[in-house]
């Protein structure tokens, strides 16, 4: 039987690890692939960012989900990309509405600024909402250069 999970990438970068970790053991009802880091030593974020995203953008991985001190690092390294919309979810309802109103394909967590149980909670309500459509789809299609 084929599998029929759902495929994420995920990557961080040292202030994002820990939680990165967390997150990988706790979807573990999806396929999940680390792109890393594999440590807690200083690394850049857009070293981890961009092979997420772009896993992602060429259909390897249906979604990405990002994670650093603020979020807004792996946020503006992933929105380089073109068919990427990384939005930064720091509450369970941002992480909905990134969804039904943005169609989001990478989620980017603040980890400085939540607890372990608040990101799990928001991972859980983006990968499980869908995309509204409708008047959004328009919106959502002027997004590319």
């Amino acid at each position: 039987m084929p599998n029929t999970k759902i495929k994420i990438a995920i990557g961080s970068d040292h202030a994002g690890f820990d939680y990165k970790e967390i997150l990988k053991d706790f979807l573990s009802d999806y396929d999940v692939k680390d792109f890393g880091p594999h440590s807690l030593d200083s690394v850049d974020y857009p070293d981890f960012a961009h092979p997420v995203a772009s896993a992602v953008e060429n259909g390897d991985f249906r979604y990405g989900i990002l994670l650093c001190g603020s979020a807004n690092g792996v946020a503006i390294t992933a929105n380089k990309h073109q068919q990427i919309r990384a939005g930064l979810c720091w509450t369970n309802e941002v992480a909905s509405l990134v969804r039904k109103h943005n169609d989001a394909n990478v989620l980017c967590i603040p980890a400085r600024f939540l607890s372990e149980e608040e990101a799990k909670v928001i991972a859980t309500t983006f990968l499980n909402t869908e995309f509204e459509g409708g008047r959004h789809q328009n919106r959502v299609d002027k997004i590319s250069c």
